[in-house]
């Protein structure tokens, strides 16, 4: 039963916009806060309540789940509102993709805040599904479905005062929404003439002093600890320092992570680290939602009853969720409305062959990226190379990469990789950022070419992929597909996203939390991978914007010098 929208609930009150907390009440009718009275000290073995918490930049795509999927979770964990790039969609199927996201969003019961994408394709050096042009981008904001202009990528272009770049944020800037960064490493006079150019975000930094820099520069940093790249650490003495100028988010957030927490686990970090609750509190809460402007309430009379009932300011367990007054999860059960998910998708060609991955080097140093585990970075270094055919390595950790257009046929693009540990198999997935063209790394031709076609056969989605041999019995699963190809009898384990290539069509987060905890199980457990997230850190490799030598479907890049370069 969904609670009514009038009622008076009495707990322990904290208010981080008044910053003050106490025992009282909270009136709410027809879904707003009507009244909050703070009549006395805290009362022992009583809850708190407080505003919901939003996560500042997301990307819901990378949880794999559509946006009442996402909700589903989220409301759990005490998440009333997403700050949400829909670039990755945007990326497959362009604006009608983002309209997917956006009326998907108004279904669901939750407070999903889009922005419209600014980089898509995020450069010019991948063939992305569609592109995002200025007038599109108006549209989105004639339309009131996007709330600000997601994150601007192509930070040189922004330094070069590039038209088409700049023209997209004199759009924003006409509609009076305020415009997202995106500058890894930018420091100096090039981080102030980068937000010079009215860009006021960036979740980017990885060290404390950049985003000091990017402070003094006048921008807001958001501090991201996701599934992949992890800055809190480096960066959470802001919170004592800039509680002002600091936000909080995911930016991309598996479904197994998500099932274990979300903006929640940050806040009861900051609090373990002994920062002011109102500070925490307001960079998890108000912040946001003054910077954006959202509607979103923060338990102030006339606000929208937007709020949560947490067991105690220890471990932060949410008893209760409410968004509009409406009780969306209490007492361990979700109450949002069943959705129904149609599939939008755009892939285009056809299997491959082992012989299609064939790599012929010369006697000389090659270029290999080195992945870093819990970061979406590289590194590089070079190894020697004999004459001939390229087969993995895995004595050395050099296994082949190879990115795959999925919206035309292409010959593959093929680079070398260390730091995936692989020992047998392949892994692939069709979630490659940002253009989300099919990227795998494995052992061997034969075993990367199986895997690919499974991910092909799928329509979207992620494989792991190993040689029954080579796998026991005891690691058996109901989750995993055994067949047989060309004569070799193959195990694998799939997770389908049939919605661009990027997510499930079911409405059970949970369900599919489970098998891509299970696929990522497999890619280290069977396959030998060393890595904490193969598939995310997989999933970062075509990663242009991001340094330093990523692949894309058209070829080995330099993110540092941001052109392409060769092999040997």
């Amino acid at each position: 039963m969904r609670q009514s929208k009038n009622f008076t609930l009495e707990a322990n009150i904290v208010d981080p916009v008044r910053r003050v907390r106490g025992y009282g009440a909270v009136w709410v009718k027809d879904g707003n806060i009507e009244k909050v009275e703070i009549i006395g000290p805290e009362k022992a073995e009583t809850p708190y309540l407080m505003p919901g918490f939003i996560d500042a930049h997301i990307h819901i795509e990378s949880s794999m789940l559509t946006p009442p999927a996402f909700a589903r979770i989220a409301v759990r964990h005490g998440t009333v509102a997403t700050v949400s790039d829909p670039h990755e969609i945007a990326n497959v199927c362009g604006i009608e993709g983002v309209r997917y996201m956006v009326k998907l969003g108004k279904a669901s019961g939750f407070k999903f805040f889009f922005g419209a994408p600014s980089c898509v394709p995020a450069t010019s050096f991948e063939t992305a599904g569609a592109t995002l042009t200025v007038e599109e981008i108006i549209q989105l904001f004639e339309e009131k479905s996007t709330c600000y202009l997601s994150e601007m990528m192509n930070y040189p272009a922004v330094l070069a005062r590039d038209p088409l770049v700049m023209d997209k944020i004199a759009a924003a800037q006409k509609y009076g929404v305020p415009v997202d960064g995106h500058a890894p490493g930018l420091r100096g006079m090039d981080a102030h003439s980068y937000a010079s150019t009215g860009i006021s975000t960036d979740h980017e930094c990885t060290m404390l002093e950049e985003a000091l820099d990017k402070i003094d520069a006048g921008m807001r940093i958001i501090i991201r600890e996701g599934s992949a790249a992890k800055n809190y650490n480096a960066l959470h003495t802001l919170i004592g320092s800039h509680p002002d100028m600091v936000m909080l988010c995911s930016d991309d957030k598996h479904p197994d992570d998500l099932m274990r927490g979300h903006i929640n686990q940050l806040v009861t970090r900051s609090l373990s680290h002994g920062y002011d609750l109102m500070d925490v509190l307001q960079i998890a809460c108000v912040n946001p939602v003054r910077h954006y402007n959202l509607n979103v309430g923060l338990l102030q009379p006339g606000e929208p009853a937007d709020m949560i009932l947490v067991e105690d300011l220890d471990s932060f367990i949410v008893m209760s969720t409410w968004i509009d007054g409406v009780d969306v999860f209490s007492n361990g059960i979700v109450n949002l409305p069943a959705v129904e998910i149609p599939v939008i998708n755009s892939f285009g060609f056809d299997p491959i062959e082992p012989h299609d991955l064939q790599l012929h080097l010369h006697p000389a140093p090659a270029k290999i990226i080195v992945a870093i585990d819990g970061a979406i970075v590289t590194q590089h270094e070079e190894a020697d190379m004999e004459e001939g055919l390229f087969e993995s390595d895995t004595t050395r950790d050099i296994l082949k990469l190879v990115v795959i257009n999925r919206y035309t046929k292409a010959p593959p693009a093929i680079a070398l990789i260390k730091g995936f540990g692989l020992k047998s198999g392949a892994i692939a997935s069709s979630v490659a950022h940002d253009s989300h063209n099919i990227i795998a790394v494995g052992t061997n031709d034969k075993d990367l070419a199986t895997c690919i076609n499974q991910v092909i056969k799928a329509r979207g989605g992620l494989c792991a992929l190993g040689r029954m041999q080579g796998i026991p019995e005891s690691m058996d699963t109901p989750t995993i597909a055994k067949f047989e190809f060309d004569d070799m009898a193959y195990k694998s384990i799939c997770v389908p996203l049939p919605v661009g290539g990027l997510m499930s069509d079911s409405i059970d987060g949970e369900t599919i939390g489970k098998l891509y905890s299970a696929a990522d199980q497999v890619s280290k457990t069977w396959l030998g991978s060393t890595l904490t997230a193969p598939f995310m850190t997989l999933s970062f490799m075509a990663l242009l914007v991001i340094p330093s030598l990523k692949l894309s479907d058209k070829g080995l890049f330099d993110g540092s010098s941001f052109q392409f370069t060769s092999l040997q």
